[in-house]
C-alpha cells in the first residue's frame, strides 16, 4: 500500500475542468440576461457538446470513467460510511454526486433547447413545441438553477471537507490524474485510447451540429410575398 495510482485520463480531466467553467459562465450570463443571452445560448450548446462527450466516455474512456464503475459505487453507500470501501475512482457519495450533477445540468441544457422568452432568447428546438410547452420549460429552467446552485455549493463543500480534514488531495488528482493507493488492491486506469477521445468528440459536435440545423430544417417556410402590381 502507498505511493499513487492513475486515476483520471486526460480527456476527463479536460472535461472536468472545461464543464465546471462553462456551468459557471452559463449561471452568470443567464443571471445578467439581456444581451448576455446570446451566450447564454452559446455556452449552453457547448454544454451539450461536454455532455454528450462525457456520455460517451464513460463507455469508452479510462477504467474509473467508466459508468460501470460509477454506478456500481452508487451502490456502496453503506460500506463506505462504515469505512469499508476499498476501491478506487470515485467513492458512492462522490458517485452519486457526479450522475446528480450531470443529470441536472442535461435538464437545464435540454430545457434551454425548448425555451423561449419571447424576447432576449429562443432555443434551438423551440419551433418543435408550442407555446404553452415552450413556457413550461422556460419557468422549469429558470427554477433548476436554484438546485444547480445549492448543488455546486455542496460540492464544494465536499472538496474543501475532504482537502482540509480528510488530507485528500482532490483538486490536484484532477489536475494531475494521478491519487493516493489507499488499499494495495488499487490499480492503474486503463483503456482510454485518443482513438477513442476523438470518436467521442466528433459525436459531441455532430450532436450539436444536428440541433443547430433543425431549427432552420423544421421552420415554416416564410410567408410569399404579395405580388407588385405595376399599373
Amino acid at each position: 500500500m502507498g505511493g499513487s495510482i492513475r486515476l483520471w485520463d486526460l480527456p476527463l480531466r479536460l472535461f472536468h475542468w472545461s464543464f465546471a467553467a462553462t456551468v459557471t459562465a452559463a449561471l452568470v450570463t443567464g443571471w445578467l440576461g439581456g444581451g448576455l443571452m446570446v451566450w447564454h445560448g452559446r455556452l449552453g450548446l457547448l454544454l451539450l457538446a461536454l455532455l454528450v462527450f462525457r456520455l460517451a466516455w464513460g463507455f469508452v474512456g479510462s477504467t474509473y470513467a467508466r459508468w460501470s464503475r460509477i454506478v456500481v459505487a452508487t451502490l456502496g453507500v453503506r460500506a463506505y460510511l462504515q469505512g469499508s470501501w476499498q476501491a478506487a475512482g470515485h467513492n458512492p457519495l462522490g458517485a452519486v454526486s457526479v450522475l446528480a450533477m450531470l443529470l441536472l445540468v442535461a435538464f437545464q441544457v435540454g430545457s434551454g433547447l425548448l425555451a423561449s422568452d419571447d424576447i432576449a432568447f429562443r432555443g434551438p428546438l423551440n419551433v418543435l413545441v408550442e407555446g404553452a410547452t415552450a413556457d413550461l420549460f422556460s419557468g422549469l429552467h429558470r427554477q433548476a438553477k436554484w438546485w444547480l446552485l445549492a448543488l455546486i455549493g455542496l460540492h464544494l463543500a465536499a472538496i474543501l471537507y475532504y482537502t482540509g480534514v480528510r488530507r485528500l488531495p482532490l483538486v490536484r488528482a484532477m489536475l494531475s490524474g494521478r491519487g493516493q493507493r489507499a488499499h494495495a488492491a488499487q490499480r492503474d486506469a486503463e483503456g482510454g485510447s485518443w482513438r477513442a477521445a476523438l470518436a467521442a468528440l466528433v459525436l459531441a459536435l455532430a450532436v450539436v451540429w444536428t440541433v443547430q440545423s433543425l431549427a432552420g430544417w423544421l421552420a415554416p417556410p416564410p410567408a410569399a410575398t404579395a405580388p407588385v402590381l405595376d399599373w
